[in-house]
């Protein structure tokens, strides 16, 4: 998931895609508490899709606030 692609999408999109983001970190998270997490990288990324949904709505809601 890159910056773009993000901006190419609706507000309803981006925070669907950040609630989704949320619950598998979540769930990664509890996989590590467990000890059934396979593969760590995937939480790192995860953790950084969710800052690049975030920046986007920030984005998002200053231009429409300079508007």
């Amino acid at each position: 998931m890159n910056a773009q692609e993000l901006r190419n999408k609706t507000l309803d999109q981006l925070r669907e895609d950040l609630a989704a983001l949320k619950k598998e970190a979540f769930n990664l998270r509890f996989q590590q508490a467990t000890g059934q997490l396979e593969s760590t990288a995937r939480m790192k990324t995860v953790r950084r899709d969710v800052a690049r949904v975030k920046t986007v709505l920030n984005e998002k809601a200053a231009s429409a606030a300079a508007e």
